[in-house]
């Protein structure tokens, strides 16, 4: 019997990122989505599903069993409480909240329910995030000195849209920020401090649209993580330096774009990547120093929803923990502070 999925919203992510690797993973069904101004498209694209134009009617849906809420950041709070209290499970696009006080009642409120909840971070299953992760189990590199990871635009129109404008949870910090922090800390854990700079680069922006963060570490590592919106002609993706070796990589994870394209998961070519933006290990050997390709693996935006179609069929294993999720929003916090003060943060050991 398949798991009835609802989803709000059908803009980019809700299009792009849900609704086809929903349909594509054994197990869901897409039995609605609530959206206002895309209504056509969804019901041209899933003509079995029932187009909603009110939320309300899919909270008090008995056909839904789990809602994908994929609305602005500013009412991820709000529907996915709801969605809770109705006796739902819930996967929230990220970011998860705009604050984490939010996060965490989220996160009590879900346990007390018996129910999932759960964040997309999908950038877990990004091809060149799987193969640091690989890397670093692999020890090649040594004691690791700088962790750095860059996620650039050239987009210097603002444009009309809400991710523009200056609402609760907008901005580029809380865009792509969301998913730099959220690959670090499955990494390293939370930091000890957090130090940042955000701008506002573009003319007539309204919002956060540059951020460089650094976090420390207990053994001294430095994670800098760092996005703008005027980057014409983008530098290694990520730049990885320990006392063995040095990692960098360039290139994006080709399945967003993929997504755009129409293809899906088990399509041929799916999430593959040219082999000409592999990264490359700089490593000592003796006295020379070996330069190696590291073939990228292949990234599985797809992973989370077998994940969750797993957790809520048969018990298993969350794709991405609230809490982990609510530990990005405490960072972005912090970030976000240390930027207002001008000064580092440091978290208390027991807020780690």
């Amino acid at each position: 019997m398949s798991i009835r999925v609802g989803l709000i919203g059908y803009g980019l992510a809700g299009s792009v990122f849900h609704a086809p690797l929903i349909g594509a993973v054994e197990g869901l069904e897409l039995k609605a989505v609530v959206t206002s101004s895309n209504a056509a498209k969804a019901a041209y694209d899933f003509p079995r599903a029932k187009i909603m134009a009110d939320v309300q009617s899919l909270f008090g849906s008995s056909e839904v069993d789990c809602i994908v809420v994929s609305s602005p950041n500013a009412t991820h709070y709000d529907y996915a409480k709801q969605a809770i209290l109705a006796g739902k499970h819930v996967v929230v696009e990220k970011p998860f909240t705009v604050t984490s006080e939010e996060a965490e009642e989220l996160v009590m409120l879900a346990e007390r329910q018996g129910v999932i909840l759960t964040v997309y971070q999908n950038r877990r299953w990004d091809n060149d995030f799987l193969t640091v992760r690989s890397l670093l189990d692999t020890g090649m590199l040594g004691k690791l000195s700088v962790y750095e990871s860059h996620y650039d635009r050239y987009r210097p129109q603002v444009q009309k849209r809400w991710k523009e404008e200056q609402l609760p949870g907008s901005g580029i910090l809380y865009d792509l920020g969301s998913h730099l922090i959220d690959q670090t800390l499955v990494l390293f854990g939370m930091p000890e401090t957090v130090s940042a700079d955000l701008r506002l680069e573009r003319k007539g922006t309204e919002i956060v649209d540059y951020y460089h963060l650094v976090l420390g570490y207990s053994n001294g590592m430095r994670a800098i993580l760092h996005s703008g919106s005027l980057v014409r002609q983008p530098g290694p993706r990520f730049l990885l330096h320990g006392d063995k070796g040095s990692y960098m990589k360039f290139g994006l994870d080709p399945q967003e774009e993929q997504l755009k394209k129409g293809l899906r998961p088990g399509d041929i070519g799916w999430a593959e990547e040219p082999a000409a933006l592999h990264g490359q290990l700089t490593a000592d050997a003796g006295d020379l120093s070996v330069r190696s390709v590291i073939e990228t693996k292949r990234g599985s935006y797809e992973t989370f929803y077998v994940k969750l179609a797993d957790a809520i069929g048969r018990g298993g294993e969350v794709p991405v923990p609230a809490r982990d999720a609510r530990n990005t929003i405490r960072i972005i916090e912090a970030a976000v502070q240390s930027d207002r003060e001008q000064r580092r943060i440091t978290f208390a050991e027991n807020d780690r």
